[in-house]
């Protein structure tokens, strides 16, 4: 295919999930050739590569295989690499989502050389400066030249922040990714027979950050909270957390179900059929509030505050996880209070809003 070349970078399952609705609308551009960097920050087979078959996007292109490490290694190693390909590609943009390590390389990287640098997803804010998310998507923000923002509150920041970018609100991808493979996903995905739960009677968990995964008073609170409800908690587990579990020596033994890292379409699954969603992954809030499931989120601050403001997602703490949860999972009428605002994150033409604004930034 001749065109723009896009070089897209990513290096994480949410952000294949994300940027999959933006590669498959730029590929169908007469005027724009996408072209896949997996830096490599998930390297887990399971995290990754799996999700570019659910998805129906391409294998990468490039895979630099950064791996694990510190912040600073992950984050040079991606940047060497990033810039390394953008030399040998000459790509006519660069293309990143979110706010992970990931990001900053290709950020750091291309403001650097002359193709300009998009940032998908920006804006967004917690304003706790302790989170390195918030640091990346910072920076990603003030370097970029075209900035693709989720939300009106986060148009806002960008022009409250003054950033230089051309800022376009479009909407969050998550929203298409949700909407294009939910009815795929219920009609090829046993993931809930395969554990053995049934529709609405069970929650699901997801916990990976640092911030619980390397406390270990943290951790072992929500890990005794989880395994303590009146339904099932099926807890797919990142590396991290497995490895942190490990580590406390924690077992479950009632209603706390580990399992290991889920393709796209069994977590779309298990989430769209669950009764409460527990987590402290930003991606998570959002496909919540997309598909209605309550959400109780286990940190002190969110970037998704719209999610807080609309009244389906609570902010609590290991020490309050228990309660707040036995109480949802028990009390219908609380679950439906927290329920009914799908539309927080636009209407799921996010990715084609994108490809055509680059079509004419490019042209």
């Amino acid at each position: 295919m001749s065109g723009h070349e896009v070089l897209v970078v990513l290096g994480t399952r949410p952000e294949i999930v994300k940027l999959a609705p933006a590669i498959r609308a730029m590929a169908d551009s007469n005027s724009l050739d996408p072209r896949v960097l997996h830096t490599g920050q998930h390297y887990d087979e399971e995290l990754s590569s799996v999700f570019f078959d659910d998805l129906g996007v391409p294998r990468p292109d490039n895979h630099l295989r950064v791996g694990s490490g510190t912040q600073a290694q992950q984050t040079a190693a991606g940047l060497k690499g990033v810039e390394r390909t953008i030399v040998e590609r000459a790509p006519d943009a660069v293309v990143a989502v979110g706010d992970t390590n990931a990001v900053l390389s290709a950020a750091l990287a291309t403001a650097k050389i002359d193709p300009p640098f998009v940032h998908v997803e920006a804006g967004i804010r917690s304003y706790d400066r302790s989170m390195p998310e918030e640091i990346n998507r910072v920076v990603a923000d003030h370097v970029s030249d075209v900035a693709f923002a989720p939300t009106q509150t986060a148009f806002n920041q960008l022009h409250e922040e003054c950033v230089v970018a051309d800022v376009h609100l479009v909407g969050n991808t998550i929203v298409d990714a949700c909407l294009d493979h939910l009815s795929i996903a219920r009609q090829k995905s046993s993931i809930l027979q395969d554990i053995g739960v049934n529709e609405g009677e069970y929650a699901v968990a997801t916990v990976h950050r640092p911030r619980n995964t390397d406390d270990s008073g943290r951790l072992r609170k929500i890990a005794r909270a989880l395994d303590e409800q009146p339904m099932p908690v099926v807890f797919p587990t990142h590396p991290r957390t497995k490895a942190a579990l490990e580590a406390l020596n924690f077992k479950p033994t009632k209603s706390l179900r580990l399992t290991e890292p889920l393709g796209y379409l069994d977590f779309l699954r298990l989430l769209a059929e669950s009764a409460v969603a527990v987590t402290d992954s930003g991606g998570v809030q959002e496909e919540a509030s997309i598909l209605e499931i309550p959400c109780l989120t286990v940190r002190p601050n969110t970037e998704r505050p719209e999610t807080v403001s609309a009244g389906v997602n609570r902010l609590i703490e290991p020490g309050e996880l228990s309660e707040s949860l036995c109480d949802l999972l028990t009390n219908p009428d609380l679950r439906e209070s927290m329920k009914g605002s799908p539309d927080l994150y636009g209407d799921g033409t996010a990715g084609s809003q994108i490809a055509l604004t680059l079509e004419t930034e490019l042209d």
